[in-house]
């Protein structure tokens, strides 16, 4: 199996697993390849390393590329991180844009009415919904020892109405 990292045109980054080169451009131009983020069949195959299989040798290169108890990255993840933080700096713009556009869309903003609004939908007195807003680290807590599962942003990403 060859792994190709393949990028679709709205620039989601994805791996793609395929027995041969010839096999990807057979499917890609069959239009069977299409990215998991967006659908979109438009993909392009992006320079990625190879990795040639030298048998034991090669057995013990992959040892040691895995994570120690210790928490050691792998080989792989640690390329990924770099490539990541080589991105283009507007791709990275551009990407933060379209999630925080996409949890815009798809969430209703209840602001500080976060942990009542979850705690409702949880207990049937409010329909299901996809919900945004604020939580003190307490009520995010408590939600959790309820069982009510939430998802936190990452620093820094604040989803005003504003944003366009």
């Amino acid at each position: 199996m060859i792994v190709f990292n393949l990028f679709c045109s709205n620039h989601h980054h994805f791996d793609g697993w395929f027995r041969s080169a010839d096999e990807f451009a057979r499917q890609a131009a069959n239009d069977l390849v299409a990215c998991p983020i967006c659908g979109d069949q438009q993909i392009v195959k992006k320079l990625s390393a190879p990795r040639i299989n030298m048998g034991a040798a090669d057995q013990s290169a992959d040892a040691a590329s895995q994570p120690s108890s210790a928490g050691e990255t792998t080989t792989e993840t640690a390329s990924q991180e770099v490539a990541t933080a080589a991105m283009a700096p507007e791709l990275q713009a551009h990407m933060l844009k379209e999630f925080k556009q996409f949890v815009i869309n798809n969430t209703e903003n209840v602001g500080g009415n976060f942990a009542e609004t979850a705690r409702k939908m949880h207990y049937g007195e409010e329909t299901q919904r996809n919900i945004r807003g604020r939580v003190s680290t307490e009520e995010s807590v408590a939600l959790r020892e309820e069982g009510i599962d939430t998802l936190g942003l990452p620093p820094g990403i604040f989803l005003d109405e504003g944003v366009q």
